[in-house]
């Protein structure tokens, strides 16, 4: 059962800028926006003030990671972007899933 994908697209990513709602912590911006579909797609954008490609990627499959082992309690039919933070360069998974569970309750996505 595939519960969310990849936002992948400019438009989408735009659409959810324009359109969406954001909160923002220490480490990151997410922006929530409802897709009217039954899945959650999930846009991770980062910045070159975070660091090399390497140390990008390594950032974004944290995030991806946090999103994934609590896929289930976030609600459905949902466009998910975070942004990374310059601040978020040095931070270890705890971190990351910390800020991301974070803003999931300001937006009040959570189950």
């Amino acid at each position: 059962m595939i519960f969310s994908e990849s936002l992948k697209k400019n438009d989408d990513f735009r659409a959810v800028y324009k359109k969406g709602k954001s909160f923002a912590n220490k480490y990151l911006v997410m922006y929530v926006m409802k897709n009217n579909q039954q899945i959650n797609r999930l846009g991770i954008s980062i910045s070159k003030k975070v660091g090399n490609s390497v140390e990008r990627h390594h950032f974004c499959r944290l995030v991806r990671e946090s999103y994934r082992l609590h896929e289930k309690i976030f609600n459905s039919g949902l466009d998910i972007v975070v942004v990374a933070r310059a601040g978020a360069k040095d931070c270890n998974y705890y971190d990351i899933e910390s800020a991301f569970l974070h803003l999931g309750k300001l937006h009040g996505i959570l189950k």
